[in-house]
């Protein structure tokens, strides 16, 4: 591996949710305080079974005592039942509506951020191709200079087989005038 060339790893910030980081202030949809921590539960526990459940049988017993003459602060027609809804329903559609405001926000920067890091995938799997790719054409380049390399070898080990076999018949060849 080059020496120059950076790891691949050791560029990689070790945050895996880094890309959330520029969005991490729309985590509560009413703030982080005491109040907008309450507030984000109470707007989430309206749309609950448990919520309705609770409301339906506070809202019997309430019709229940106050038509068997129980009690008698709420007589029928109910008004101050009615108030009570009126009252609840004037609080509870805004901090739904800003509920689900906010959370569409967050839900939008979590897209946002999910993109850039399907981005960042995206180019780094390309730079490893790339180098991938480089590496394929280096170790060919290595293949063809060994292969060159091993003919090479092969014709001077010919050739000095060639030679050899030429300084033995000369020799051969000045060794017999000599015997006679």
């Amino acid at each position: 591996m080059n020496a120059d060339a950076p790891s691949p790893h050791a560029a990689a910030p070790s945050h895996y949710l880094r890309f959330h980081l520029p969005h991490q202030h729309l985590s509560a949809a009413f703030g982080n305080d005491w109040f907008g921590l309450k507030a984000e539960r109470f707007a989430r526990f309206f749309g609950t079974p448990t919520f309705i459940i609770v409301q339906t049988i506070v809202v019997a017993v309430w019709i229940a005592l106050n038509a068997a003459g129980v009690v008698k602060f709420d007589l029928y027609p109910f008004i101050l039942l009615n108030l009570a809804f009126s009252l609840q329903a004037a609080y509870a559609a805004p901090l739904i509506l800003l509920a689900q405001t906010r959370q569409a926000d967050r839900d939008k920067a979590h897209a946002d951020a999910d993109a850039q890091h399907r981005e960042a995938l995206a180019k780094a799997s390309q730079e490893r191709l790339d180098v991938a790719a480089g590496h394929t054409t280096l170790l060919l380049e290595l293949l063809q200079q060994n292969t060159e390399l091993t003919q090479l070898s092969v014709k001077l080990s010919e050739r000095i087989e060639t030679l050899t076999a030429q300084v033995h018949s000369h020799l051969l060849a000045h060794e017999k005038p000599n015997e006679n």
